[in-house]
């Protein structure tokens, strides 16, 4: 995730299109510009929040972009290619809410063929366990904003629960196997 980060360049925006449309990544990495929907019933914060969860620097976009690139580069190894399919789950949970109010949101993932695979695969397993850590925060920052909305805490608790108690954990084995 440090080469997504730089690649992105996190401290200033970064202009990505979004279904014909432009979203600024801000420096926090929300989602702002014409990814917010005026039309949804979601306040601006809460759609920010989801959007973030599913396309920020820390979210499931940037998670399966980067462990589709270590496959690529090492070939179906595990744990990476169990948590590939995974992440490819949490994208269509975050895109149904998104889905649900009508927000719109990148339909491609703008991660991909942006991120490229560590050196090593102990380097890929120590990125993984960073990722999954840093998505652990982004979902327990997030809880709060979206805290008055059952269904959007319900879904991110699930996928901060899946980060914490599966996925860190087979990098953590991978780290110590690798």
């Amino acid at each position: 995730m440090k080469r997504l980060t730089t690649i992105l360049g996190i401290g200033a925006a970064t202009v990505v299109l979004a279904l014909g449309g432009v979203a600024v990544l801000g420096a926090n990495g929300g989602w702002y510009g014409s990814a917010a929907s005026a039309e949804s019933v979601l306040p601006a914060d809460v759609q920010d929040a989801v959007l973030d969860a599913l396309a920020g620097p820390e979210g499931e976009y940037a998670a399966y972009a980067t462990y589709e690139a270590i496959l690529a580069e090492y070939g179906q190894v595990s744990p990476f290619a169990n948590i590939l399919k995974a992440e490819g789950s949490h994208i269509d949970a975050l895109k149904q809410i998104l889905d649900r109010y009508g927000v719109p949101y990148p339909d491609e993932n703008p991660y991909l063929g942006v991120v490229e695979a560590p050196a090593s695969l102990a380097e890929a397993a120590q990125e993984g366990e960073d990722a999954e850590i840093a998505n652990v925060g982004l979902y327990e920052e997030q809880l709060t904003v979206v805290a008055d909305d059952p269904d959007i805490v319900a879904v991110f608790t699930n996928l901060q629960t899946a980060s914490l108690e599966r996925h860190l954990p087979a990098f953590e084995r991978a780290l110590a196997r690798f």
